[in-house]
């Protein structure tokens, strides 16, 4: 028997099957901004439960995600916080993170939610200068991709030790493998990759999950 298992449409449906429903609000929004320009940037429901279980089992509280869109991802967060946690959303688009919002107060959840409309760069080291370095226990970034060493290097002086990045999209539908392409969005990948595999600081983990999350645990 193999050790690796194609995820195909068959097993990716079995997949889901075998998850807790989504909540109401979520679908809802999901059903929105499918139909939407961009509407690939949106996160899927199996990775969404992913992070859901990732979030509930370090028990976090304090966290920052670096691109919203309409704030999937942000609510999948928000909803597995308790009811005293809070959520950085850095993002520069007010169009798209106005589609958010009254999905998030649906959901009841607009209080955990602190939207900075601002370079994420910027916002990041705005709160390392104001003291937070090592106060936060979860970062998602999922955002412009020549960005990602950036955000990388910010949100791990901002996270705890024990404290999780995940980011997304680090298996670019197989691009990074593809040395044909040397888009700079998937050079970058490439580079951010060979450099957390090698990165002391942290414990890492290369999820083939969705478009492969890479999780970093800050030692």
């Amino acid at each position: 028997m193999s050790r690796w298992i194609k995820v195909d449409e068959d097993i990716n449906r079995y997949i889901n099957k075998h998850l807790a429903p989504e909540h109401p609000v979520l679908q809802e929004l999901h059903k929105k901004t499918s139909v939407m320009e961009g509407a690939g940037m949106q996160i899927s429901h199996e990775q969404a439960q992913f992070m859901s279980v990732l979030l509930k089992s370090i028990r976090a509280k304090n966290t920052l995600e670096i691109g919203v869109f309409t704030g999937y991802s942000t609510l999948i967060t928000a909803l597995a916080l308790p009811a005293d946690g809070r959520i950085i959303a850095c993002d520069i688009s007010e169009e798209w993170t106005d589609i958010a919002k009254p999905f998030w107060a649906a959901a009841g959840v607009s209080d955990k939610i602190d939207l900075r409309l601002a370079p994420a760069t910027q916002t990041l080291s705005d709160l390392i200068k104001s003291g937070c370095s090592g106060q936060f226990d979860f970062a998602f970034i999922d955002a412009d991709k020549t960005g990602y060493e950036d955000y990388y290097e910010l949100t791990l002086e901002l996270l705890r030790p024990g404290g999780l990045i995940a980011l997304d999209n680090c298996l670019w539908g197989g691009s990074v493998i593809d040395l044909d392409d040397q888009s700079e969005d998937t050079k970058a990948l490439r580079k951010l990759n060979d450099k957390i595999s090698s990165d002391r600081r942290v414990q890492a983990y290369l999820a083939p999950v969705g478009d492969g999350i890479y999780l970093a645990s800050k030692l």
